[in-house]
């Protein structure tokens, strides 16, 4: 199975046009023979915390949502699966979720962000308490979110039950954001036997200028591909099934 991890640079709180450009991505993903994509953290609005928090019943979204429209069109026109970071709802207030729609458009799970750091709860993001899990094509998969990496039980999690990959919507910064991304992620698939893939921001992010950097490491810890850390790429490798000596497709 290809996955795709996709960084481009978020319009701040211009949902209409970033959902636009990530149908774009979709589309060129499956024109890539992806069957999956991911995206970086609160791709939909951009990382602007406060202003989010601030309008919630603006700028929050649902999985049924019509302005993701174009985005479950995209995932049913091209076959191809995708995980969408953005901001979400809970009774107790925002979110920062992951809506995975299947290669048909129609939703297969959420997922809301249950470390969210200081700068996140300050602004009146909540925390959510359940593990993310998916099933696609046979392989088992778990869902992250940036700062959630940071804490190896959440990976520990996925590898007990089954999965064989760890998608993470994220968001590091050039210089310590960068060397934090190096010391986590080839650990995290190393210690866990498991595909880890990072979906980054590059460029302006909220009070952060991204590193790109977007990657996929293998169950050794080895990189399999990485994208640059000045442009927007979609970063497309081969992973899935664990097992000794094999990649399956």
């Amino acid at each position: 199975m290809i996955i795709a991890a996709a960084q481009f640079t978020a319009r701040p709180l211009d949902v209409t046009a970033n959902v636009a450009r990530m149908a774009a991505v979709v589309t060129e993903a499956g024109e890539r023979g992806a069957a999956l994509v991911v995206f970086p953290e609160l791709a939909v609005t951009g990382y602007e915390l406060a202003a989010v928090a601030a309008d919630p019943d603006r700028l929050a979204v649902d999985p049924d949502d019509p302005r993701l429209g174009p985005l479950r069109d995209a995932c049913r026109a091209a076959g191809v699966a995708a995980v969408v970071n953005c901001a979400g709802r809970l009774p107790a207030g925002p979110t920062i979720s992951s809506f995975v729609y299947g290669p048909d458009g129609a939703p297969l799970t959420r997922y809301e962000k249950q470390h969210v750091t200081a700068a996140e709860e300050a602004a009146g993001f909540v925390a959510g308490t359940r593990d993310g899990r998916f099933t696609l094509g046979g392989v088992a998969f778990g869902l992250a979110i940036c700062f959630d990496a940071h804490f190896p039980d959440l990976a520990a999690r996925a590898a007990a039950d089954g999965c064989s990959v760890l998608l993470a919507s994220s968001l590091y910064g050039r210089g310590g954001g960068a060397a934090e991304r190096m010391a986590v992620f080839p650990s995290l698939a190393r210690d866990n036997g498991l595909y880890v893939v990072l979906a980054n921001h590059v460029g302006p992010a909220g009070p952060y200028d991204a590193c790109g950097l977007s990657a996929v490491w293998g169950p050794d810890g080895e990189v399999l591909a990485e994208g640059p850390g000045d442009d927007t790429a979609l970063v497309p490798a081969r992973a899935g099934v664990r097992a000794p000596g094999a990649v399956a497709g």
